[in-house]
């Protein structure tokens, strides 16, 4: 996943919240809390990046944290929050 490019689904909306953001999902009607402001900052930075990694670095995220976030972007990636950028 770290090497693909990815973006927030387009049936997704995204608002910001002092403890992090909620994500809706406006087909689904699902609700994800992100309680990471850095998290927040990842999803949000996605469509801009040219891979997963890369919104990890702009986000700040370091080495030693990357799992964490890595499984984290899978769980939304199942719930369908995000999706593989094709173009």
């Amino acid at each position: 996943m770290l090497e693909q490019p990815w973006e927030l689904n387009g049936s997704v909306a995204i608002r910001p919240e002092p403890f992090g953001a909620l994500l809706y999902d406006f087909t689904t009607r699902r609700l994800t809390f992100l309680k990471d402001r850095r998290l927040v900052a990842v999803v949000e930075g996605l469509a801009a990046a040219p891979t997963v990694g890369a919104a990890l670095e702009r986000a700040g995220v370091r080495d030693d944290e990357r799992a964490g976030f890595d499984a984290a972007l899978h769980r939304l990636a199942e719930q369908r929050m995000i999706t593989r950028r094709t173009a």
